[in-house]
C-alpha cells in the first residue's frame, strides 16, 4: 500500500496553521536587521526568506510586501517606556532615560532611521510606524517626563522648546554618525542632554 503523500509544513486538512508569535518576532527582528545594515531600498523579501529560513510564500502570504512587513516589524518592535521614570528632577529622568536605553539600542535605533530616511518620504505607512515608535511624546513617555517637570515647576509649561524637544533628541541620533563619523552612545547623549536639551528649556 502506497504512503500518504506528505503534509506541506504549516497546513493541517487544508488549513494554513498561524505562525507562533515567538516565531513572528523573529521574522520582524530579521527584517529591521537587513533594514539597518543594507537600508529600505536594497531590502528584498528574498533576503528576509533567506535569513530566517523561511519560504516567499509564507511571507507574502503574511504581507503583501516589504513595505507592510517593515511597517509591522517597527509597530511590533517596542521603545523604551520612560512614564515610569519619575526621579524627582528632568535631568535625573533623562539620565535615567538614557540607561534604560543603553548604547545598543540608541545604536540600533540611529541606524533603523538612516535606513528609512529616504524611504519614509513615499511610504505614508513607515512614517506613521516610525513616528509612534521613536517620536511620538505620548507612546514614549517623553510627554510624561515634560508635563512632571513643569508641575515641578522646573520650568514654564510655556516654554518655546518643549515642542521641539522630540525633534532635538531623535536629530541628535541621526546626526551625530554623520558628523562624528562614530556611534551614538551613551556618553555623547548625556554631554548632549546638558549642553542643549536642558538649557533649552531654561532648566
Amino acid at each position: 500500500m502506497a504512503s500518504a503523500a506528505p503534509v506541506e509544513p504549516g497546513r493541517a486538512s487544508g488549513v494554513r496553521r498561524r505562525l507562533t508569535p515567538e516565531r513572528k518576532a523573529e521574522l520582524y527582528e530579521a527584517a529591521l536587521d537587513l533594514l539597518r545594515e543594507v537600508g529600505y531600498d536594497a531590502l528584498t523579501m528574498d533576503a528576509v526568506a533567506e535569513r530566517t529560513h523561511c519560504s516567499k510564500a509564507t511571507l507574502y502570504r503574511l504581507w503583501k510586501g516589504k513595505a507592510e512587513l517593515v511597517t509591522e516589524a517597527l509597530r511590533h518592535d517596542k521603545a523604551v517606556n520612560l512614564a515610569g521614570i519619575d526621579t524627582g528632577s528632568l535631568r535625573g529622568d533623562l539620565d535615567q532615560m538614557v540607561t534604560r536605553m543603553g548604547n545598543g539600542l540608541m545604536e540600533r535605533n540611529s541606524a533603523l532611521m538612516r535606513g528609512l530616511i529616504h524611504a519614509v518620504h513615499d511610504e505614508p505607512d513607515l512614517l506613521r510606524a516610525l513616528r509612534e515608535l521613536l517620536v511620538d511624546p505620548e507612546p514614549t513617555g517623553l510627554d510624561t517626563l515634560l508635563r512632571r517637570a513643569v508641575a515641578r515647576g522646573e520650568f514654564p509649561a510655556d516654554t518655546a522648546a518643549v515642542k521641539y524637544i522630540p525633534h532635538i533628541l531623535i536629530g541628535a541620533l541621526v546626526a551625530h554618525p554623520l558628523i562624528e563619523d562614530q556611534p551614538v552612545d551613551q556618553a555623547f547623549l548625556r554631554r548632549f542632554i546638558d549642553a542643549v536639551v536642558l538649557p533649552a528649556l531654561g532648566v
